[in-house]
């Protein structure tokens, strides 16, 4: 028993010194970290906040008011007809410098203060005066093509309940108030936009400005303000049929340019800019300031951008297609 006993002692402290030597001796493998920590760490590319310079377009943006050839600025007639004295008879007493011809195929249609219009006085007794033109010999109310033709309700009562309107009362509101139809407001309502539409588009013209702020604003915005829609239904009902109104207002002087409701498209922008140079005057170009919209700037670009045949980089071989030079046109849209 005793050299069997010896034996595996001997046994255990041989097993002992071998598991040390193949700790101690053994190559180890290396670890992940210490071979990511040879490698060099790849840079991040740091991205440029700087403002990319404007290209140019290819092809010019289209605006279907350019394509038809649509121009609501107002035109003057041609050659001015003589000017009318009459030496025969009593001199007139009725200004009357202010009317013009109503009637288009007279010569005298359109022109002010030419001596053709005589003052009629008041037949069957009419609030308004009825005026002559010599040269046609048509007659015609000095109320033609104002809201005021043809009514018999007062003017006073018109203007009050146009003047309702403008406060934010509604045409039920207003009905109720003035103890009238509410059909008859709305068709006065459309009669004074028409006017107003045709006074703005008569007195501006060959406007010179130097900034125009462009922006979109939400049409339901009033309804929220009155507690009439939630801001949840607002939400809902904006995400499902938007309706935005389309506004380009002088910063200067407040003067409104343009007010257009629609959706917020392509479209619509350049409707509002199409609107815009019937204002300015030949070679207006003024600074036009957004919200960052991106319809904005094919719009500016199409209506006021300069498109140049780029030079040919060969001697031989097909010449460059044309493209838009923006440098100092499109380059006052990057102010957002």
């Amino acid at each position: 028993m005793t050299p069997n006993l010896l034996f595996y002692q001997l046994l255990v402290v041989a097993l002992v010194l071998i598991c040390l030597l193949i700790h101690v001796w053994w190559p180890e493998p290396r670890s992940p970290a210490y071979q990511m920590s040879l490698k060099p760490d790849k840079p991040r590319r740091k991205r440029s906040k700087e403002p990319k310079p404007f290209t140019g377009y290819i092809h010019k943006p289209l605006c279907e008011a350019c394509e038809k050839g649509t121009d609501t600025s107002p035109k003057a007639p041609g050659s001015p007809p003589p000017i009318l004295t009459f030496t025969r008879g009593r001199k007139r007493t009725v200004d009357t410098h202010a009317h013009f011809c109503p009637k288009t195929n007279c010569a005298y249609h359109g022109w002010l203060g030419r001596g053709n219009i005589r003052s009629n006085g008041h037949p069957g007794g009419q609030p308004w005066r009825q005026l002559q033109c010599v040269s046609c010999e048509g007659y015609f109310y000095e109320t033609e093509g104002t809201i005021f033709h043809g009514k018999r309700s007062s003017p006073d009562l018109i203007v009050h309940v146009i003047a309702c309107l403008a406060e934010g009362l509604g045409i039920r509101g207003t009905a109720r108030v003035f103890e009238i139809d509410p059909n008859t407001v709305l068709g006065w309502l459309v009669e004074a936009t028409d006017q107003l539409q045709a006074f703005s588009a008569y007195f501006l013209h060959e406007l010179e400005i130097h900034q125009a702020q462009l922006d979109e604003l939400y049409a339901t915005l009033s309804a929220v303000r009155d507690g009439e829609l939630s801001e949840v239904d607002a939400i809902e009902h904006l995400s499902t049929s938007p309706l935005w109104v389309w506004t380009a207002i002088e910063p200067e002087s407040k003067l409104m340019l343009s007010a257009q409701p629609g959706d917020r498209s392509l479209a619509m922008a350049q409707a509002v800019l199409h609107q815009i140079t019937q204002l300015l005057a030949p070679g207006c170009v003024p600074l036009f300031l957004s919200d960052g919209n991106p319809n904005y700037l094919p719009a500016v670009v199409s209506h006021f951008g300069h498109w140049v045949q780029p030079p040919r980089r060969q001697n031989r071989g097909p010449w460059a297609q044309a493209a838009l030079d923006a440098a100092g046109r499109a380059s006052s849209t990057r102010k957002w």
